[in-house]
C-alpha cells in the first residue's frame, strides 16, 4: 500500500485575505514544488468530504460551529478579530480540512493505508469554543477524538511548530490516553504566550502535555538536540498506538512571526525522525499535518521535505529549484550549521545539554521512571 496525500483545491483556499500572514498559496506551492521533485507521484491522492457537524462536534460547541457559519464578527469566539478577520466561506473550507485529517487517520487506523499526510491540516490554535491564531477548526484534535472514540487508548500528538500548540493541548490537558508534546519558541516572547515547562497536563494525566520552550535565535544543533533526546524516551515508555505530528515551517529563520534560527536542512532532518520514531514506537501508525509557515519559499521547501520523509525518500538539499523560483536556489539553506550532516541521534548529548531541555525533562521525566538531562 502506498502513503495517501489529501488534496484538493478548496483545502487550498484556507485564507483569511491577500495580505494577511494566513494568505493564499502557501499550500499551493508546496504541492507545486514536490511535484516538481517528483514526490507526489508516491502517493494515492485523496479527495476527502467535508467534515459532518456530528465529527466538527467531536471537538467544538454547537454554538461555536454555528457563530463560524454566520460569517459575522462574534468576538465572544474570536471571530472578526485583527487576527481572525472574516472571511468569507473559510468555514466550509475549515471543514474539508477536518474532514481530510479525520479521513486520514481513519484509514490507517483501519489497515487501509499505511501512512498519510495534509498539508492543509495542522490548525492547532482552534479551542471547542473559539477561533485562535488563524485557525477556525482543530482538525489534529478531532482526528484524535476520533481515534480514542474508535478504539485508541494511547495516541501521540508531536507539535513542531514555532507556537505553542495550546489548542490541542488544552482539549486533551486532563485526558491520560493523550500525549502531547510541543516543541515551540517559548512564550515570553510569540504568541500565544503560554506552553512552559511547568505545564504538565491536569489531575490524572500529570506528565501528558510537555512543553520545550526555546529561546530566540535557537539554532539547528541545539534545535535537533532538544527533539532527539526528549521524543524517543517518551514514545518509548508511553508506547503510543498512533502518532500525529505537526509540521508548522515557522521554526525556518527567514520566518517573519517567529523568532527560531532552524534550517530548512535541520528541519528535513526531524522529518526523517519522525518516520522512524512512527515506525518504532507506533507500529507504523502515522498522520502528518502541515500548520503555520508565513514565508512562501520555505514553506514550500519544507512541507516538500515532509512529503518525502512520509513516502519514505531523502531529497538532497542541494537539489535545485525549478526555473524561475521566486526564493533559495537549492532545497536546503546553503549555510546551514554543519552539524546537520554530521548528526548522529545516537550521540546527542555530546555537550552540555540544553537549557529547556533540562529544564522540560525535570518537570516531566519523573512521572515516566526517566532520567532526566542535567
Amino acid at each position: 500500500m502506498r502513503p495517501l496525500l489529501y488534496n484538493t483545491e478548496e483545502m487550498r483556499r484556507y485564507s483569511l485575505g491577500p495580505d494577511h500572514p494566513m494568505g493564499p498559496d502557501r499550500v499551493r506551492l508546496a504541492f507545486d514544488l514536490a511535484e516538481h521533485f517528483g514526490v507526489t507521484d508516491l502517493f494515492d491522492t485523496v479527495v476527502p468530504s467535508s467534515a459532518s457537524t456530528s465529527t466538527l462536534e467531536l471537538v467544538h460547541t454547537p454554538d461555536y460551529i454555528a457563530a463560524t457559519r454566520a460569517e459575522v464578527p462574534a468576538r465572544r469566539f474570536g471571530i472578526g478579530t485583527e487576527d481572525n478577520p472574516i472571511s468569507h466561506g473559510l468555514s466550509t473550507v475549515a471543514a474539508r480540512i477536518a474532514g481530510a485529517t479525520c479521513d486520514a487517520v481513519a484509514k490507517v487506523w483501519n489497515g487501509e493505508a499505511p501512512r498519510a499526510v495534509n498539508l492543509a491540516g495542522g490548525l492547532h490554535h482552534a479551542f471547542a469554543d473559539s477561533m485562535s491564531g488563524f485557525c477556525m477548526y482543530n482538525d489534529a484534535a478531532i482526528a484524535i477524538q476520533w481515534l480514542l472514540q474508535n478504539g485508541a487508548s494511547r495516541v501521540v500528538y508531536l507539535d513542531l511548530d514555532a507556537h505553542h500548540g495550546d489548542g490541542v493541548e488544552k482539549i486533551f490537558w486532563s485526558d491520560p490516553r493523550v500525549l502531547t508534546i510541543s516543541v515551540h519558541e517559548s512564550g515570553l516572547y510569540l504568541f500565544p504566550g503560554t506552553g512552559y515547562a511547568h505545564d504538565i497536563g491536569g489531575p490524572g494525566a500529570q506528565g501528558t502535555a510537555v512543553n520545550i520552550a526555546l529561546p530566540k535565535e535557537t539554532s539547528d544543533d541545539d534545535w535537533l538536540q532538544v527533539l532527539h533526546a526528549l521524543v524517543p524516551p517518551l514514545l518509548r515508555v508511553f508506547r503510543p498506538e498512533f502518532l500525529i505530528s505537526q509540521h508548522g515551517a515557522d521554526p525556518h529563520r527567514s520566518d517573519p512571526l517567529a523568532d527560531l534560527n532552524i534550517s530548512v536542512n535541520a528541519m528535513a532532518r526531524a522529518y526523517r525522525s519522525v518516520a522512524t520514531w512512527a515506525q518504532q514506537y507506533a507500529g507504523g501508525k502515522w498522520v502528518a499535518l502541515g500548520g503555520g509557515g508565513y514565508h512562501l519559499d520555505s514553506v514550500a521547501r519544507a512541507w516538500t521535505q515532509v512529503l518525502a520523509a512520509v513516502a519514505g525518500v531523502e531529497l538532497e538539499s542541494c537539489a535545485t529549484m525549478p526555473k524561475g523560483w521566486a526564493g533559495s536556489p537549492t532545497l536546503g539553506d546553503d549555510d546551514a550549521s554543519p552539524c546537520v550532516e554530521e548528526f548522529d541521534p545516537n550521540r546527542i548529548i555530546a555537550t552540555r545539554p540544553h537549557t529547556a531541555l533540562v529544564a522540560t525533562s525535570r518537570a516531566i521525566f519523573p512521572y515516566w521512571g526517566l532520567p532526566a538531562y542535567g
